[in-house]
């Protein structure tokens, strides 16, 4: 028996491993189970670790270090990497308002603890730890800590207070959704977005009744107006045709035009009449409508089409078809000429059926080429993530230099790879399931380490001093904001229940919850409102622990 007791309590690389591994696995079982149909999921590994701590287990404290920031950079890096795509057209869409509801939890949270602090004459070092443990944001303690340090004043009790009021942050903010659901949402009121597309186009067909507009070709009347849209189809004495840009357009001709649905009143204006029936139901059969044409998904899977204009390709011209809609990560987007491709794109294309096969050997279109991910682009990402999160901002008025930090550096590199990657013949694309592993992987190791960290002196800190006060003020810090925001948000502001939880959760610096939330919710809603909102969130929190020092010590 001597043996097992050695792998499991000396100090090895092998210990390390067999140690987290044994705590990821139990807690990842235990996540399977549900009590009245609710599951914590993930964050079961979190309070395994801690069990283990309190039990004696421990690893190397370097390999402890390394493991919880490389599967939090790993984690937070594949999520930005996930949502980029779509971040800067949610962002123009509602992500304003995601910001604003966003930083108005972070500042209720703020508020409330402000008070918190007066009723109950707990110092501000300690409530920094507090908030930053209520809000699971160790970039806000390490900041608080450095603002302390500068200032003589010792930083062990906000790191006592944040140990012990993280784990009901992680509980409490999923309680609160929890919650939120319970009061203000119905099952058939959750907007899910189960299909592949998103509804950022529209579909809709016009008739040509405008005089203006008589013997103009497409590329003529596309010039003279700001609105960016593709033709189809068009109809004309009976027959149905592909149009390319030359060709001019004459009374009554029937064009079924893809745009957004807030400029089909102006294109009904500018052709003449909008034809009242509804193309964007789900249950349409588009290789029904006429019988000359045909309607396919083809993918993007040529790497040397990465990064390329879809104009440059001259499709419509070579062979005859229309691409009317592109969809990438879950975003429908206009397929304009000026569209940059990335692999794993998937375009809709009409055409004559031997027309679209000729197109498809040109963009590939074999999926299994990219279930294979690009482990480069991703470490070269990490580099840039960590390399922005350590570069000093200064703020005037703040002596200490805020950084963005492992978490905030890697979130905005993925954005910006996942969105802009392409235009530098870097293919970052990987398969929903690759990427799910890999978050999957760097939540499960943060976790783990985090609760093994915290667990050796976690009943101690409880049971003694201020430990029980630190536990229930954080509790009321974490679920206050997120309850009322939440009821704000749905009732008020309009937001579907997803991106209401992700929205929540950035603004909590909480990707436990959002994995929850991303569990019970299908769709992408969530991530993507959790991406536009945590960057802006998580750097506010940092200034906001390091100027309560400043201002109230």
């Amino acid at each position: 028996m001597y043996w097992i007791e050695n792998i499991l309590f000396e100090h090895s690389a092998v210990q390390a491993v067999i140690v987290i591994s044994i705590i990821i696995a139990i807690g990842l079982g235990l996540g399977k189970i549900h009590v009245w149909g609710i599951s914590l999921g993930v964050t079961w590994v979190f309070f395994a670790g801690i069990l283990a701590g309190y039990l004696g287990f421990s690893i190397d404290s370097g390999m402890l270090n390394f493991a919880q920031s490389f599967g939090l950079i790993l984690f937070i890096y594949e999520l930005g990497l996930k949502v980029g795509p779509g971040f800067f057209s949610s962002f123009r869409q509602g992500g304003i308002k995601l910001n604003l509801l966003g930083l108005s939890t972070v500042m209720l949270g703020t508020g409330v603890a402000i008070g918190l602090s007066y009723m109950f004459s707990v110092p501000m070092s300690d409530m920094t730890g507090i908030i930053s443990g209520a809000t699971t944001n160790t970039p806000a303690l390490g900041a608080a800590q450095q603002a302390l340090q500068q200032l003589g004043i010792s930083a062990n009790g906000a790191a006592l207070s944040c140990a012990v009021t993280y784990p009901l942050g992680v509980v409490g903010v999923i309680l609160a959704i929890i919650i939120v659901r319970k009061i203000a949402v119905k099952d058939s009121d959750i907007v899910v977005n189960t299909s592949e597309e998103d509804h950022n186009t529209f579909i809709a067909t016009f008739q040509v009744k405008n005089p203006a507009v008589f013997d103009k070709s497409i590329k003529e009347i596309a010039a003279i107006t700001p609105i960016k849209f593709v033709i189809s189809r068009l109809w004309r004495d009976g027959e149905v045709s592909i149009p390319t840009s030359d060709i001019k357009v004459a009374s009554n001709d029937r064009l079924m035009v893809i745009t957004t649905e807030a400029d089909v009143d102006a294109l009904t204006v500018l052709f003449g009449e909008h034809e009242s029936r509804d193309w964007n139901t789900g249950d349409i059969d588009w290789n029904k409508i006429d019988s000359s044409l045909t309607s396919k998904i083809l993918v993007i899977s040529k790497p040397e089409l990465n990064g390329k204009k879809l104009g440059s390709l001259r499709l419509r011209n070579n062979y005859g078809i229309n691409i009317t809609r592109v969809s990438r990560s879950g975003v429908r987007l206009l397929a304009t000429p000026s569209l940059v491709l990335q692999l794993g794109d998937r375009l809709t294309v009409v055409g004559k059926e031997n027309q679209i096969e000729r197109v498809a050997e040109v963009v590939g279109n074999t999926a299994t080429k990219l279930k294979d991910p690009n482990l480069a682009v991703i470490f070269v990402g990490i580099v840039l993530g960590l390399l922005l999160g350590s570069i000093p901002i200064v703020i005037p008025g703040i002596s200490a230099p805020v950084r963005l930090g492992l978490a905030g550096g890697p979130i905005v590199v993925g954005i910006l790879m996942g969105r802009f990657g392409p235009r530098f013949q870097m293919v970052t694309y990987t398969t929903r399931s690759a990427n799910l592993m890999l978050r999957g992987i760097g939540l499960s190791l943060f976790l783990a380490c985090l609760g093994l960290d915290s667990g050796a002196h976690f009943i101690d800190t409880i049971m003694k001093g201020d430990g029980l006060l630190w536990i229930a003020l954080g509790f009321i810090v974490t679920v206050i904001p997120v309850v009322l925001m939440g009821l704000i948000s749905l009732r008020i502001s309009g937001l579907d229940f997803g991106s209401t939880c992700g929205m929540l959760c950035g603004a909590m610096a909480n990707p436990m919850a959002l994995n929850y939330a991303n569990d019970t919710i299908q769709g992408d809603n969530p991530a993507v409102s959790y991406a536009t909102v945590y960057p802006i969130a998580m750097f506010s929190r940092v200034v906001i622990a390091q100027l309560l020092i400043l201002i109230f010590m």
